[in-house]
């Protein structure tokens, strides 16, 4: 077996994992942790251009990760997140930071960030404000981000 396929056959088998593990766990606020840290990932730079709002919200619709929620609640909770970072950055950080505390030190917060951690490399880059940001997710939920990344 090549390396490739090996590497392959890896990523197919943390995907499945993460995919059994979000069933287990599936809730409306799990939904909308994951949403709105995926929100909070697209703004790390500071701001999301229209054409990032639409791959962002693409991944929603299309993420096998996300087809285990209503497709129609997860596209209604980012868009309220978009509005809510549009209108004010700084306190929608706040509120999903409030949002994420509530899965501190709980199971469900590997998925989570693992969840963004996808979210973050969809477009092939991981860039220092991602990072950072990454950084801020994983304290928010008691974890330590050297282990996520």
């Amino acid at each position: 077996m090549s390396f490739f396929d090996s590497l392959k056959q890896s990523l197919t088998g943390a995907a499945q994992s993460m995919n059994t593990e979000l069933k287990k766990y599936r809730s409306k606020d799990l939904m909308q942790a994951i949403v709105a840290s995926a929100t909070l990932m697209a703004y790390a730079d500071g701001e999301v251009t229209a054409a990032e709002k639409q791959k962002l919200l693409g991944y929603m619709r299309n993420s096998e990760q996300m087809s285990v929620f209503e497709t129609d609640k997860v596209i209604e909770a980012f868009n309220q997140y978009v509005g809510r970072f549009d209108f004010d950055a700084t306190i929608a950080t706040g509120e999903v930071l409030q949002k994420l505390a509530a899965f501190k030190n709980k199971p469900e917060a590997q998925l989570i960030a693992r969840v963004c951690l996808a979210i973050a490399n969809a477009d092939g880059q991981f860039d220092a404000a991602e990072r950072k940001t990454m950084d801020k997710i994983c304290q928010t939920l008691g974890l330590d981000s050297a282990t996520v990344l």
